[in-house]
């Protein structure tokens, strides 16, 4: 079952999405079997390199809102994370321009590293709050995932993989994504957004069944749902 998965680093439905994701994929019996991969998306391609303002106000001004409101929305936001075991830490967290980091996976993509760097830099912007459009921070979580700290550097020095991020972006633009998470399945199935476990599961065991694949392992469990709305960071 091969699963693509549209998303941006700075995107908060998008850790959501993938967390939410990997929950279903054990209870409905698919993990061993789905061959996931992640393709770039940029929420607001403008965001300055070496911008240092907090989220709160950058919130604030695309919404039209005051920063206390923009604080207010965090909170239901932070609930929804918890749901599936992350602690958002808001406060002190800053835009950032995810283009660097997302050539970056795509590299770590040729070492079959993606899938660590991925979780790395979601979980710093949004469980350490660190800024992951810096350089310094974007080498750190390299050498974290065990990635030859000089090759990243020199990497991030470069324009290489800045193709394959384009083609990733231009890609959600012609299949109509408007907002991340967006998960295609076997490039047949869609889901947008980070939706309930339970949506998850119904839609992997559906497809499972429309496809011809049985589940490596018996699922756990299913409801009656649908899986075509929800949760997710708009352009």
């Amino acid at each position: 079952m091969k699963i693509e998965i549209w998303s941006d680093y700075v995107c908060p439905f998008c850790y959501i999405g993938k967390r939410t994701l990997e929950q279903a994929l054990k209870r409905s019996g698919y993990e061993s079997q789905a061959d996931i991969s992640f393709k770039a998306y940029q929420l607001d391609p403008n965001t300055p390199v070496d911008s240092t303002v907090p989220t709160y106000e950058s919130l604030a001004k695309k919404m039209g809102k005051t920063v206390e409101q923009a604080k207010e929305m965090t909170k239901g936001v932070a609930e929804h994370a918890r749901t599936v075991g992350l602690e958002y830490k808001f406060d002190g967290m800053v835009e950032a321009n995810t283009f660097a980091a997302h050539r970056l996976v795509k590299w770590a993509e040729s070492l079959d590293k993606d899938a660590e760097l991925t979780e790395q830099l979601l979980h710093a912007y949004f469980i350490e709050a660190k800024n992951v459009g810096n350089s310094e921070v974007l080498l750190d979580l390299a050498e974290k995932v065990e990635l030859p700290r000089e090759d990243a550097q020199a990497i991030l020095a470069s324009e290489r993989f800045t193709a394959e991020v384009q083609t990733d972006i231009e890609e959600a633009r012609q299949i109509g994504v408007q907002g991340v998470p967006f998960f295609v399945i076997n490039r047949k199935y869609a889901i947008s957004g980070a939706q309930p476990v339970e949506a998850f599961v119904d839609a992997l065991i559906q497809i499972g069944e429309e496809e011809g694949i049985r589940p490596a392992l018996k699922p756990l469990g299913r409801k009656e749902t649908t899986y075509c709305t929800g949760d997710s960071c708009d352009m």
